[in-house]
């Protein structure tokens, strides 16, 4: 009996058609390639298509759907998902991401941080638009989640600009028109007026390239008005390493979604309302990513950025 035929164990209705593990093996790696590469007009498969694709090719004699979702299963191998991501273009990415890393663990130039030096990560979350539901939307029922009208008015947008306080796990915020420089100075001047940061020996606030922020222009701009204050500039594309993301991430999935708001009014009272709420529970996040890390994610991803031997 060869590779194409399926048999079983057990004769009787209910058994299950037992395979040789390299025509598993066979089957799970064409899972896990990208169809187009082969000339196939789609852009992942499903588990009814690796079965045909798997039979066209002469991997197996028969074979169902059903079985291959249970191996993929047993790998957590799911093509039908995916999601965007943007390779490092910064050639310095690890240089300038490790000391921010390093600030998360509480060390700036190979020393400890003293009590007396803080470390904020702060971003902006732009464009937070109200849309007013043209019917009131319906709340949750057995066997039926809440309901949300699909047409809306547009009741215009706001710029939420927040810093996290990594170690104490302290949350400031404000609602702006826009944002831009002014926006920005404003958080900070709220943020480093008031103590202990105003007599700190050091506050180090982690930010990205926004055009509020960007360059060695905005560290000196700061500097001026505050000097114990060290901007430190994450590479580009690196939001994924700016703690605030996470905060922002749950504003996004406890208050702002589904977004039904009558006007701007409501939506800022909504987000100043649930930074309030949230400042009641919140602790320091348990970030865990070091520089040894990143190093290894850097690896791979420049490996999985090379050409595929199909030889080897």
């Amino acid at each position: 009996m060869n590779g194409l035929t399926a048999w079983r164990t057990n004769p009787g209705l209910d058994a299950r058609p037992v395979f040789p593990p390299q025509v598993v093996v066979q089957v799970k790696a064409l899972a896990c390639e990208l169809p187009f590469e082969k000339g196939i007009p789609l852009s992942r498969f499903s588990t009814s298509e690796i079965a045909t694709e798997a039979i066209q090719r002469g991997i197996v004699a028969h074979i169902s759907g059903a079985t291959i979702w249970r191996w993929l299963g047993e790998d957590t191998i799911k093509p039908w998902h995916y999601r965007s991501w943007i390779f490092p273009r910064d050639p310095q990415f690890e240089q300038k991401a490790g000391p921010v890393l390093d600030l998360y663990q509480g060390v700036w130039g190979n020393l400890p941080l003293c009590p007396d030096e803080y470390v904020i990560s702060a971003d902006e979350k732009t464009s937070i638009q109200a849309r007013h539901r043209r019917h009131a939307s319906l709340a949750p029922k057995p066997g039926e989640g809440q309901r949300a009208e699909f047409e809306y008015k547009r009741k215009g947008a706001l710029c939420y600009i927040a810093a996290w306080d990594v170690r104490r796990g302290k949350l400031f915020g404000r609602c702006e028109a826009r944002s831009g420089i002014l926006s920005f100075d404003r958080l900070v001047q709220e943020v480093m007026e008031q103590e202990p940061y105003r007599s700190a020996k050091r506050v180090f606030w982690i930010v990205d390239n926004g055009s509020s922020h960007r360059g060695e222009s905005a560290a000196h701009r700061l500097q001026e008005k505050w000097p114990n204050l060290v901007l430190v500039h994450l590479p580009i594309h690196a939001s994924w390493l700016n703690q605030i993301e996470i905060y922002f991430s749950i504003l996004q999935r406890k208050a702002l979604t589904p977004n039904d708001f009558s006007s701007l009014d409501a939506l800022k009272d909504r987000i100043l309302g649930f930074q309030h709420r949230y400042e009641l529970i919140a602790k320091p996040f348990e970030w865990k990513f070091t520089r040894e890390d990143l190093s290894r994610t850097l690896r791979k991803l420049s490996e999985s950025s090379q050409p595929m031997n199909l030889a080897a």
